[in-house]
Parts: structure tokens; C-alpha cells; sequence
């Protein structure tokens, strides 16, 4: 489900990265607008973990229902905003290091640990420019989402669609769709636009209309 061109571009960076005892696996690629709106609707009623800036479970009980959407945002995409939707991001991890019977978790922890050499590797190619159109989006700094040094984005064909991405047809589509604390998302969609979906985009294309 991935774009034909971000697809030629992971096999390219691929073969690059075997010849350096690396094996880049996709953990974590397509995603389906109705797959996130699960997701992001299961957070909500509990029913799957929902996590703190330090990656901790948190009791949403405890939380106000603004809370609980920030909270969500930290490291889930509101539906309609995922990149992932895009067919031109992934999440990769070195498949060649996981440990027999390991089940990588896409962490932090990890990305300086059993995956540390494949990071450090990607990071020099990403910083020369070899990493075939892949760049990291969600960095320290940049943003309220947690970084995450394994999602890489095909930069190419992922600018064409940040060109495209408008506030109208977001709220449109959130509308017409069953998406919990919709009346919290669009009281505060223009802060949700520049802290977890604009910010990242290579340059200020968005537009609210």
C-alpha cells in the first residue's frame, strides 16, 4: 500500500544498508484512515494504553477529556493527520539485530540499544544526504509529538501531499466520521495543526482553507 516510489526508494536504501550488515524492515507502513480512527477512538475509551511523554502508561481516568486528546497526541496521530496515511512514511527497525524471540516496541530505549548501530549509521546518512529521499520528521524540538527516530518519511512524494493538506478538508472529514472527542478536536484544531501536523512538513505549506 505504499507509494510505487517510496517503495523503489526502501528497496534502494535497503540494498545500501545490507552492504553495512544492516537489514531494514518495515515494522510499520500503510495506514488506513479507519485504522488510525481505531486506534485514536480505543485510546479514548481505554482500551488500548495511553502513554505520557516519557512513554508511561497513564490512568485516563484521572485525565479531563482536553487532557486525554492531548495526552493521545503525544504519540497518536488524530485520524486524517497520520502520515502514514500517506503511503510515503515507515517505520523501520535493523531486523538483522533482534534477538531470537525479541518483539521490537519501536522506543526510544531501543533506538539507542539493540537498534543503536543501525541508528547511528542512518543518522550519518541522513546527515550526507545518501539515505535515497528518507528523512526523520519527528525530532527533539520540533513540535509536541515524542521523537521518533525510526519513522522515516520518503521526503520526495511526501512534499507533493503537504502541499495539498488543508484545514477544511480535515475538519470535513472528521466530521463525517464517528471520532471521539470530536467537540474537543475542533475547539482546538488550529493548536492541533501547529503543534502535531504542519510543523513538520519540510515548509509552510498549509493552508486553512
Amino acid at each position: 500500500m505504499l507509494k510505487p516510489e517510496t517503495s523503489i526508494a526502501f528497496e534502494n536504501f535497503c540494498a545500501e544498508a545490507k552492504k553495512h550488515g544492516f537489514e531494514p524492515k518495515i515494522e510499520s507502513g500503510y495506514r488506513s484512515f479507519d485504522r488510525q480512527l481505531l486506534i485514536w477512538n480505543e485510546k479514548v475509551l481505554g482500551k488500548r494504553k495511553v502513554l505520557d511523554k516519557n512513554g508511561k502508561s497513564v490512568n485516563i481516568a484521572e485525565l479531563s477529556e482536553l487532557e486525554l486528546m492531548k495526552t493521545i497526541l503525544l504519540w497518536s496521530a488524530l485520524p486524517g493527520t497520520s502520515r502514514h496515511e500517506w503511503g510515503t512514511d515507515i517505520d523501520v527497525i535493523d531486523a538483522a539485530a533482534v534477538p531470537e524471540g525479541y518483539e521490537a516496541e519501536l522506543t526510544i530505549e531501543e533506538s539507542a540499544g539493540v537498534f543503536g548501530k543501525f541508528h547511528k549509521w542512518l543518522d550519518v546518512q541522513i546527515e550526507s544526504g545518501n539515505s535515497f529521499g528518507f528523512r526523520r520528521v519527528f525530532l527533539s524540538g520540533i513540535g509536541r509529538v515524542q521523537p521518533e527516530p525510526w519513522h522515516l518519511s520518503y521526503s520526495p512524494k511526501a512534499k507533493e501531499i503537504e502541499q495539498s493538506f488543508t484545514a477544511k478538508n480535515l475538519t470535513e472529514r472528521l466530521c463525517e466520521n464517528d471520532i471521539l472527542l470530536l467537540p474537543q478536536i475542533l475547539d482546538n484544531l488550529d493548536w492541533i495543526l501547529e503543534n502535531h501536523v504542519s510543523c513538520y512538513f519540510e515548509k509552510s505549506y498549509f493552508k486553512k482553507g
